[in-house]
């Protein structure tokens, strides 16, 4: 058996709707973990559903930091008109632009970098560790490579960064929570991020810090 306050925590705990949590817990015989994992199922299966649909609506945002500094455009396509004309979408889009803007990526996903550019580097990496004085075994060489390389996409890969407004989910993964919140299909098409003498000589600035100080007023 399980309570209203259990609904209500599975609901906190996961972010799904209090019918769903209802479900899960009836399903699960009022267990809070199974009910859990019952959920993240449903919505990795939901997920999956989606993925094959088509996103063809959608909106071009933009974002222009204090100043005119650092412009971005970007284009976040559902599958509705309707949905590309609600607040929660736009408000999405409009986040996910600050997060180019201060964040710098240069590819949406990973699938869109050059893979005989991340060999290049494994290489590279691997050669640096090999030629160290106390070189380590090659299995454990190989963990060091694969886990710099992750970092590498962190950094360069859109939807691998930690979101800006809340680095403990990446910005893949707020995508996906909107997706299944919304009940469509959300893909990050494009971007274009413009910096005010990019390529020139110029002061270093943090700018997502400045971003962040301007998203929070």
């Amino acid at each position: 058996m399980f309570t209203a306050k259990d609904v209500m925590t599975l609901r906190e705990t996961t972010g799904a709707g209090m019918m769903d949590c209802k479900k899960a817990l009836t399903e699960c015989d009022g267990n809070m973990e199974k009910a859990a994992d019952y959920l993240r199922e449903k919505s990795l299966a939901a997920s999956a559903k989606k993925a094959s649909r088509i996103a063809a609506e959608g909106i071009v945002d933009s974002y222009v930091h204090m100043g005119g500094r650092i412009g971005v455009l970007v284009e976040v396509n559902c599958e509705t008109d309707f949905v590309a004309k609600t607040d929660a979408f736009k408000t999405l889009v409009h986040d996910i632009a600050m997060q180019i803007a201060a964040a710098k990526p240069t590819y949406v996903h990973k699938e869109e970098v050059d893979q005989a550019e991340i060999e290049k580097e494994k290489e590279i990496l691997r050669a640096q560790a090999l030629n160290e004085p106390k070189p380590k075994p090659m299995n454990i060489i190989d963990k060091m490579v694969e886990g710099r390389i992750e970092k590498y996409y962190k950094e360069v890969c859109l939807l691998e960064q930690p979101f800006v407004k809340d680095p403990d989910q990446t910005v893949g993964q707020l995508v996906n929570a909107a997706s299944a919140k919304i009940g469509e299909k959300i893909s990050v098409r494009r971007f274009v991020r413009y910096e005010m003498g990019e390529g020139l000589e110029k002061r270093k600035d943090n700018f997502a810090e400045e971003v962040m100080s301007q998203a929070t007023k």
